[in-house]
């Protein structure tokens, strides 16, 4: 688009005026762009028939980015980040799916001078269930290369590797041959074959991709940004051996995963479009939805800057399985998240629609500083 601007006929009131104009509609046309190229994907996505889910599993995943790709490591407006993240699936079953992760992550040699950085992060996930308190206990180092490909657009790989424990306290359990003809029994031998607790090595990798304009007002900045990252899980697909002699190897997990932030123009609010799609062996899983926020300002400064905080509400569909309302508070460096999945599969039939709930706390160094201070990094 190109703006020009005659010095005989306009004066200055009229230029700025006209410059408003023009950035209105610059802006525009970013977010129509966006906002189709988030729909023309999701109409794609819902016409996949069976979704399902397995693996690892959160429903916050603007929480949980080094879950969706290694790729993620150390791509982020920050220094550095911690997240802890905490999830309760289906209490009705008693036994419900408890599951714990935290990952930190950071850039190095991140500087405004440099085209290219390297991104370091560790994982640390825990997941059981089930009157044996079923689990597995994964903890992997995230390495990941970023590089600059434009003012506006940024290009990410990464791996992880690690070790991932499944045990299991299966004395707990009871079967059918210990009915001594009136209850069971747990002191009459079962005769079954115990299973064996094991640890395996896992491999992971991915590619992110990101476009991002920022454009600065006296008071705050308008933020747009769209990231495509894929991610993929168990690579070496490592034998789970429960049993002796077990052959059984873990599927890989793939992960595609489309997210994005929309500041409106002239407004405190923001979007977030978010498509999910994982897929592992015959089992597969969409989420889609959107954060709504209200962006607030408030006289604290950091590094010379205004910080920014915001509270915002989300409605996300998982298709065949649930719907999950989101809240999320972020104050400065520091951010709340609860989510709550209410069940519309066939298991609401016993649980009430009550899925569970989903707890994650935040802390990223320098994300409530603006303008300027972010700019080293873009």
């Amino acid at each position: 688009m190109k703006f020009i601007v005659y010095k005989n006929n306009c004066n200055k009131k009229t230029k700025d005026l006209m410059f408003k104009k023009r950035v209105f509609f610059v802006r525009s046309e970013f977010y129509m762009k966006g906002i189709n190229y988030f729909f023309g994907i999701l109409i794609t996505a819902i016409s996949i028939n069976s979704i399902q889910a397995q693996d690892l599993h959160f429903s916050q995943v603007y929480e949980t980015p080094l879950f969706l790709s290694p790729a993620n490591t150390g791509f982020f407006n920050g220094y550095s980040r911690a997240i802890a993240n905490y999830r309760s699936q289906w209490a009705a079953m008693n036994n419900a799916f408890q599951t714990t992760a935290i990952s930190i992550d950071g850039g190095l040699f991140r500087s405004k001078k440099h085209p290219a950085f390297l991104g370091l992060g560790l994982t640390f996930f825990n997941d059981k269930a089930g009157a044996a308190s079923l689990g597995k206990t994964t903890i992997q180092l995230n390495v990941s290369g970023l590089v600059k490909l434009a003012k506006r657009s940024e290009l990410s790989a990464g791996i992880a590797f690690g070790s991932a424990a499944s045990n299991a306290n299966f004395n707990q359990l009871t079967y059918a041959s210990q009915f001594n003809g009136n209850s069971i029994d747990p002191n009459i031998v079962s005769g079954e074959i115990p299973y064996r607790q094991y640890t395996t090595i896992d491999v992971g990798a991915g590619l992110a991709y990101e476009y991002s304009k920022i454009v600065s007002d006296q008071d705050h900045d308008d933020i747009s940004s769209i990231k495509f990252a894929i991610g993929a899980f168990h690579l070496n697909k490592p034998i789970q051996e429960y049993g002796a002699g077990s052959a059984y190897r873990l599927p890989i997990r793939y992960v595609f995963a489309l997210t994005s932030n929309f500041d409106l123009v002239d407004t405190k609010f923001t979007i977030t479009p978010t498509i999910i799609y994982q897929t592992q062996a015959s089992t597969n899983e969409l989420l889609i939805g959107s954060y709504l926020k209200f962006r607030m300002s408030s006289g604290t400064k950091v590094t010379g800057k205004y910080t920014q905080n915001a509270i915002g509400a989300g409605l996300f569909f998982r298709r065949n399985d649930a719907i999950v309302a989101k809240f999320i508070f972020d104050k400065g460096d520091y951010s709340i998240g609860l989510a709550y999945d209410f069940s519309v599969s066939g298991y609401s039939r016993v649980n009430n629609s009550f899925g569970g709930p989903e707890i994650s706390l935040r802390y990223n160094m320098l994300a409530s500083s603006l303008s300027d201070s972010k700019r080293e990094f873009k």
